[in-house]
């Protein structure tokens, strides 16, 4: 089988041990990815803000083992979390055909996120992304190669296989996942920075308001599955495809209202696929419900252009260009706080992606 990037076959080990450590972003979609087929690929193509402040931080301390076998050991946020263990488990021994000397090798994972875990915010993006950097720098290492730089088209490819929006996690500023005709090297296998953005969405912000930071109720693979059964999915499908195009002009004209327009309306229509699911059900909380209305009515009186965008969650992501930070910061506090679990705000932007930490 080929393979977008060249593979390591080495599995002698010479060395004794090594650290390496990547912080990675979570990842805001515009348009959103919403139903999978195969391993890890996408039904349609996404487009999304890589953010900053929104991140994951993962170190390994890795040594070579006498026996052949993975062999891992898992803290999150100082403390032993077995779901999670056993995931990254299953995604480790699943890459192994692309990363042999995983087999020969002991890992010992400490992680730890600056926003709530499996709350609607694309946690698995970030911690998969930032294990993904890791794991290609220790394949690095091995084979000698002495530079910092990562292959990041690799990284993604890995990524994506233990996440798929993870795929986009690894790109900086504004990444695009899924083979279209309207971006330059796209591919289902793995994500692509997006070209000719005019300035106004490099600086964009994006604040998430924490409604509620527990844990879904239907997790994102689940809700991916549910996809096959919907009878409006091929519907989806076709319509997302349509707003890349869209979108891809959007970008490039700098029209900040066209693009909050279609930012609102992907959120919609993905919580809206979730309500039509068999079963359905329901992410989005009733503050939620009343943050929306505010956000419309305050633009519709002031013309400011402060939109929002939802992830598979209840949390608000409020956009908007710097040019109205002020306004929006005012706004925040004065209207919006009061719908938030404990005034919780996690001030975000757009990024510039992975950061090496070892």
């Amino acid at each position: 089988m080929s393979y977008p990037f060249e593979i390591n076959n080495q599995t002698h080990v010479d060395f004794t041990e090594g650290k390496v450590g990547w912080r990675c972003p979570s990842n805001i979609a515009i348009v959103k990815y919403w139903g999978k087929h195969g391993r890890q690929l996408p039904q349609n193509a996404s487009l999304s803000f890589t953010l900053s402040n929104a991140h994951t931080d993962t170190y390994i301390d890795y040594k070579k083992k006498e026996e052949k076998g993975l062999g891992l050991s898992f803290l999150f946020e100082n403390k032993t979390n077995k779901a999670f263990e056993d995931k990254i488990r299953l995604f480790l021994k699943s890459v192994i055909e692309y990363f042999p000397i995983l087999d020969h090798l002991y890992l010992d994972i400490s992680s730890s996120n600056s926003f709530p875990h499996s709350s609607g915010i694309a946690s698995s993006a970030s911690a998969m992304a930032a294990i993904s950097m890791c794991i290609c720098e220790i394949d690095q290492q091995i084979a000698g190669i002495r530079s910092t730089e990562i292959d990041i088209k690799k990284a993604s490819y890995l990524a994506r296989l233990g996440s798929g929006s993870a795929s986009r996690s690894v790109i900086p500023d504004l990444a695009e996942w899924g083979e279209h005709y309207a971006i330059d090297g796209s591919s289902d296998l793995f994500a692509v920075n997006v070209s000719e953005v005019h300035d106004v969405f490099k600086t964009f912000h994006d604040d998430i308001l924490i409604i509620s930071a527990a844990k879904k109720s239907v997790s994102s693979t689940a809700g991916h599955a549910l996809m096959d059964g919907n009878i409006y999915s091929e519907a989806r499908y076709q319509q997302a495809n349509e707003r890349i195009t869209q979108l891809k002009k959007i970008l490039k004209s700098g029209d900040v209202n066209a693009f909050g327009e279609l930012a609102e309306d992907e959120a919609m229509t993905l919580h809206a696929l979730m309500m039509c699911s068999d079963p359905s059900y329901v992410l989005m909380e009733p503050g939620t419900l009343d943050m929306i209305r505010e956000i419309r009515t305050y633009r519709q009186e002031t013309g400011i252009p402060i939109y929002f965008t939802l992830d598979a969650g209840p949390n608000i992501h409020l956009l908007y260009p710097d040019y109205v930070s002020a306004e929006a910061e005012n706004f925040i506090n004065e209207e919006l706080l009061k719908y938030t679990e404990n005034g919780r705000v996690i001030k975000d932007k757009v990024g510039n992606g992975p950061q090496k930490l070892v």
